[in-house]
């Protein structure tokens, strides 16, 4: 498939683009709250997956459907990338971990399904420890279910242009005076390539997904 990229002399955002591609720290990170109280009931009315593979599969169709978080930086120039799966970390019974990779879909029993698979491949120990570092046409996830963290900051390898977002989760705490169940969200992104705005539509869309998630899970309210 010929590759897409963005025609950045009518891009309103050239300027910025310009600017912040030649940062030597050219990330920027918003953290966050969201409520999955309702999404918990919808995972477990939906007989199938997890709280965990729920949130992944909102968080990826989001970001599919947001085109900034389908930028990536090619030599210079923008490639509009047609979709994009979803890479997780998965710990392992030995305390070391893997990736596993979780393909878009267009329902969540279908990506339930294919993502327990992959996360059940990933978490055995003697499985090849095998980071796609070249594939861009991903965004990048990891789940800290230990720490309800206020800030997050990723390791980066400055060598390379990485302009993947990376996605990161939290424990879920519950709230001590009300029923939400607070999940941390941290979203890492490359700031060539967006602002808070687009980091903002993206939280609000996830916020408003997860206020009516019998929609994106295909069970009844």
């Amino acid at each position: 498939m010929t590759p897409t990229y963005l025609d950045i002399e009518r891009w309103p955002r050239r300027a910025a683009f310009d600017y912040f591609r030649g940062f030597d720290k050219p990330y920027f990170n918003l953290c966050t709250k969201l409520d999955v109280a309702a999404l918990k009931r919808a995972s477990a009315q939906a007989g199938t997956g997890s709280l965990t593979l729920a949130y992944h599969y909102i968080a990826l169709r989001l970001a599919n459907a947001h085109e900034p978080f389908r930028y990536r930086l090619e030599g210079g120039r923008v490639r509009i990338v047609p979709s994009v799966q979803g890479g997780t970390t998965v710990l392992r019974s030995d305390d070391s971990f893997g990736f596993a990779y979780l393909d878009p879909a267009p329902d969540y029993a279908s990506f339930a399904r294919q993502g327990a698979a992959a996360i059940a491949a990933a978490s055995d120990p003697h499985a090849a420890f095998e980071p796609r570092v070249d594939d861009t046409d991903v965004i990048h996830f990891t789940t800290l279910p230990w720490v309800h963290f206020g800030s997050f900051s990723h390791a980066r390898n400055w060598g390379r242009e990485d302009s993947v977002p990376k996605i990161s989760f939290g424990r879920i705490d519950p709230d001590p005076h009300g029923p939400q169940l607070w999940l941390p969200l941290s979203v890492e992104v490359h700031h060539a390539l967006m602002d808070g705005l687009h980091v903002g539509r993206y939280v609000q869309a996830f916020e408003a997904a997860l206020r009516r998630p019998e929609a994106w899970l295909g069970v009844s309210a």
